[in-house]
């Protein structure tokens, strides 16, 4: 027997598609999948290339990170980071440098790693601005202001 769930009594809101949640799962599932189709192209995973770009964008100016500022600037927390960064060792995409602490080490790009950033990081931008190209340029600054508050410091 199919029990039937009265929302009026469960919830806020009197369709789905009025929670922000609900909006979020599926745009966010949506430009997900348009992102993860072209990075297939470039052998990379979603979370590889978020590791990728991060460590990129850190040691843009020749500084060495940690694996600490790897995982807060890319939001992705310290056993996934390090099991990606892991992968893209096996790829020889990065290399992992000993640091002054012994117990640990300094991610950096290899050429190969730089090589394919500069192809991969312009491909996954240009997806972006193809996903979100019916939104107006005030819609997108209000957007980015929206995720901007969002995100958890």
């Amino acid at each position: 027997m199919n029990e039937q769930v009265n929302f009026k009594h469960i919830s806020a809101h009197k369709k789905p598609e009025q929670s922000p949640g609900f909006l979020l799962w599926h745009v966010s599932t949506a430009w997900r999948s348009s992102i993860e189709a072209v990075l297939k192209l470039f052998n990379l995973t979603h979370p590889q290339f978020v590791v990728l770009a991060t460590l990129g964008w850190l040691t843009r100016n020749g500084d060495r990170v940690t694996q600490a500022a790897v995982c807060t600037m890319a939001g992705i927390d310290p056993n996934t980071t390090s099991q990606i960064l892991c992968g893209l060792e096996t790829k020889k995409l990065i290399k992992r440098m000993p640091s002054i602490d012994p117990r640990a080490k300094n991610p950096m790009l290899t050429t190969k790693g730089s090589e394919l950033l500069v192809q991969a990081l312009p491909a996954v931008e240009a997806a972006d601005a193809q996903f979100f190209k019916q939104l107006t340029e005030t819609e997108t600054t209000a957007m980015l202001n929206i995720f901007q508050k969002l995100i958890p410091r």
